[in-house]
């Protein structure tokens, strides 16, 4: 593997952001580019077949274009759906992101855990396997919520949503059942840790949150080895395939995470691609 690899950060919108962070952490030598499929987001809005088909096509564009070493799916949507097909397509490592289920229930005290994602995740067949192998005993409820990622983008806009929305997209991951109270929760969307403060503030009794971020980045290092120098080549770049630029606003909180806006654009693929 080469001193500086080259690592894309991919998901339907800008939740995988926080992937990005701990990956940057963990190898901050690397090339990163961050690519935002917000022509097509939210992905909850199409079906199965079209999302596999625009992803499988929009992976080839991306893979050829950049070369990268290493492909991260910051999304649990995407993971859940089409990592298999990626993978048998294309020789670049793929790692996913899928619901934190294995450790949230390893960890739970009361032995009651939620797994809050989006109406797809929560839904498909990949996330109730896991519930399956890995339950441990655990009381699992499911929670898909779809208004939480449009809420995670909105406030990186500068547009902030009130509480009472958030705390009623929550709210039904809080179980009670004599003394057992949820003590974990799941978040099975990348956009959802965008929200922790929040969610923290608006739990009715405290939680913890498993975020998978720091064990997408544990997994990226096992495949590409450790940091081969302290700074990276060049600085992060973010590219949306809808074409759109980004507000000022946006713009100033991808700085924050330390991402530049390219200028570079590229169409996206028919979507009967």
């Amino acid at each position: 593997m080469q001193n500086a690899p080259t690592i894309l950060v991919f998901d339907s919108g800008l939740g995988g952001l926080t992937v990005y962070r701990e990956v940057a952490a963990a190898r901050p030598d690397a090339r990163f580019l961050y690519v935002a499929d917000d022509a097509f987001f939210p992905y909850g809005d199409h079906g199965e077949a079209e999302l596999v088909a625009r992803l499988v096509a929009l992976m080839g564009e991306l893979t050829a274009t950049h070369r990268p070493d290493l492909v991260v799916i910051a999304c649990n949507t995407a993971s859940t759906l089409v990592l298999p097909q990626l993978r048998a397509r294309f020789s670049v490592p793929f790692v996913g992101t899928v619901p934190a289920i294995k450790p949230a229930c390893a960890a739970s005290v009361t032995k009651r855990v939620s797994v809050l994602g989006t109406e797809a995740t929560v839904s498909r067949e990949y996330t109730h396997a896991l519930i399956r192998d890995f339950a441990n005993g655990a009381d699992i409820t499911l929670v898909g919520s779809a208004r939480l990622a449009g809420f995670a983008e909105a406030e990186l806009r500068g547009e902030p949503v009130a509480d009472a929305a958030i705390a009623q997209e929550i709210a039904p991951c809080f179980v009670e059942a004599g003394s057992r109270r949820t003590d974990t929760i799941v978040l099975a969307c990348t956009h959802y840790p965008l929200l922790l403060d929040r969610f923290a503030r608006l739990a009715p009794w405290p939680v913890t949150f498993i975020d998978p971020a720091p064990a997408i980045a544990r997994r990226v290092v096992d495949l590409i080895g450790p940091p081969a120098g302290r700074e990276a080549p060049k600085p992060a770049q973010i590219v949306f395939t809808s074409r759109q630029s980004p507000s000022p606003t946006l713009v100033a909180a991808l700085s924050r995470f330390g991402l530049g806006v390219t200028e570079r654009r590229f169409d996206s693929p028919p979507l009967s691609a």
